[in-house]
């Protein structure tokens, strides 16, 4: 066996996911998220400029009334270089005296323009479909553990579903502890962290799967069993997961404002995806089978007195 005992301290493994699970729900409580536009609403403002102008200009014109985080995009015959006449700015909802301070600003730091539109804009992702959403995500994890439970045993399903809500709220606790905006690129950031965190497991899982088969012939321990098939996983996971988080990590610092909160998701959300996957999902499945058996063996002691 390993000389690293990964299965049998699992103990110290969940209590760490706790230690940033309750103070994440207990933000999230109090503080909420920061949702964006998507959510909430926004404004919307075309502005065509005397002279070509750069993203960077207007955010950081921006930045001194906490819009740069807005989605600022060029449009007209120059779109797709860096530099533009046209500008759609969709920022907040802003009341008349802020909006006239905002342009102001936008005027006297980045030079004239003329308003091409300016118009309210309802949320895009109303409540009905953020339900829908939700219902999507406990719909598929009910898959999930239907799959699981076929190709393997229910106690891999309840396992892989409890490591994938983990990593959904590792990922919203450090949202609500940052108030980084959430908007529809963060429900895509989820979704890609489900199916990158559950490949993983499976990986695990199906390794434990084949150890199961010697197991009891050799009359092995099963926390033994489940670090064993850690181990020889192990180094496909680091190297997957480091992989992915060099892109991350590439995109977070070079891809621009209106990717960072993206990026900020997929590199928590990744991280924790391997953690899960590691330390808390074998371990859970192991917490389980020894539960059912020991509920089985007491289920069988009082017939043999």
């Amino acid at each position: 066996m390993p000389k690293f005992d990964i299965a049998g301290r699992y103990k110290i493994w969940f209590v760490i996911s706790l230690l940033v699970i309750i103070p994440g729900l207990i933000s999230f409580g109090v503080r909420g998220l920061n949702f964006g536009i998507d959510f909430t609403g926004g404004t919307i403002i075309d502005l065509k400029f005397e002279q070509p102008v750069r993203i960077e200009q207007v955010r950081n014109s921006l930045r001194a009334y906490g819009l740069e985080g807005s989605t600022i995009q060029l449009s007209g015959e120059t779109s797709g270089v860096e530099s533009s006449t046209d500008v759609m700015i969709r920022t907040v909802d802003l009341e008349e005296n802020d909006r006239k301070s905002v342009m102001a600003s936008l005027r006297a730091d980045v030079g004239n323009y003329e308003v091409m539109r300016e118009e309210k804009v309802g949320a895009t992702i109303g409540s009905e479909l953020i339900m829908n959403a939700v219902m999507a995500l406990v719909i598929s994890w009910g898959i999930i553990i239907l799959y699981i439970a076929y190709r393997f045993e229910f106690r891999f399903g309840i396992a892989a579903v409890l490591a994938l809500v983990h990593d959904i709220l590792i990922v919203l606790a450090f949202f609500s502890f940052t108030q980084r905006q959430v908007d529809s690129s963060f429900v895509a950031a989820l979704l890609t962290i489900v199916g990158y965190s559950i490949n993983d497991t499976i990986v695990i899982f199906d390794r434990i799967r084949e150890n199961l088969k010697l197991h009891f012939r050799r009359g092995g321990d099963i926390r033994e069993l489940v670090n064993r098939s850690i181990y020889q996983t192990l180094t496909r996971s680091l190297f997957t997961v480091f992989t992915v988080l060099f892109t991350t990590f590439a995109l977070y610092f070079f891809g621009g404002e209106t990717t960072k909160d993206f990026s900020f998701a997929l590199l928590v959300g990744f991280s924790s995806g391997c953690y899960s996957s590691i330390f808390i999902a074998g371990p859970l499945w192991m917490v389980l089978r020894e539960a059912a058996e020991a509920k089985r063996r007491q289920a069988v002691e009082p017939k043999t007195e």
